[in-house]
């Protein structure tokens, strides 16, 4: 249940790109792969170190999936920057 959190926090700020500039690693489907890919990472590791089941959720589940989003958008991001853009 807890992957399903994950998932779900990496979409619903996933959807906050769109007030970015368009510079990710393979446009808006790079961020969403980012996104998600981060909030799983993340959220994995952070629920292993806390010793909890993947059955058990709370709001704290939720919430530690926010830092993974970031930091995989941000792996995103700056791949992103390395190709040229034509503007």
């Amino acid at each position: 249940m807890a992957f399903l959190v994950f998932v779900t926090m990496g979409i619903a700020l996933w959807h906050f790109t769109v007030f970015l500039p368009d510079r990710f690693w393979q446009g808006i489907v790079g961020a969403f792969l980012g996104a998600v890919i981060g909030a799983l990472a993340f959220g994995t590791i952070i629920l292993l170190i806390d010793g909890q089941s993947v059955g058990n959720t709370t709001i704290g589940t939720a919430l530690s999936a926010i830092p993974g989003v970031a930091l995989g958008l941000g792996v995103i991001w700056l791949l992103g920057l390395r190709e040229p853009h034509f503007d």
